[in-house]
């Protein structure tokens, strides 16, 4: 069953919010602090999803965002984010239990995008994920069962 309208806006916000990012972090390195952040959320979340715990998965996933959201110094953006937390999080249990097999796909595609900014490579990063994004909003049209 597609996912409402509302959902397509937050995809919508995710992937303005990589485009915008991917501006910033070209003029400036990725600091070591969101590197180390970073690898932390990802191993919380291979940890979650090994254990079957897709609900705090879906709650790392978030977070692993929304530490790139907030790297980026945008206090408005930062707010904006984070008060579509709770749709976030609906939809990311919602789509894990019923799709399981995206869980593995997501840990691929943020570690990917913690190498991306591990080297600086903003454009990737973005480019990985506008991908990223991009299944999901497939999943909201109805495009992906």
């Amino acid at each position: 069953m597609p996912i409402s309208v509302t959902y397509t806006a937050v995809l919508d916000v995710k992937r303005s919010t990589a485009e915008h990012l991917a501006r910033l972090l070209r003029d400036h390195r990725t600091s070591p602090t969101l590197i180390a952040r970073l690898e932390e959320l990802l191993d919380r979340q291979k940890e979650q999803a090994a254990a079957g715990d897709l609900a705090g998965a879906a709650v790392t996933d978030r977070c692993f965002h929304a530490e790139i959201v907030r790297s980026g110094g945008n206090e408005i953006l930062s707010r904006l984010y984070d008060q579509l937390r709770d749709r976030q999080l609906r939809m990311g249990v919602a789509i894990m239990h019923s799709h399981p097999d995206r869980i593995a796909k997501t840990l691929t595609e943020h570690a990917a995008i913690l190498d991306a900014l591990r080297t600086g490579d903003a454009e990737a990063a973005a480019g990985i994920v506008h991908q990223h994004v991009d299944w999901f909003s497939h999943l909201a049209r109805g495009e992906v069962r």
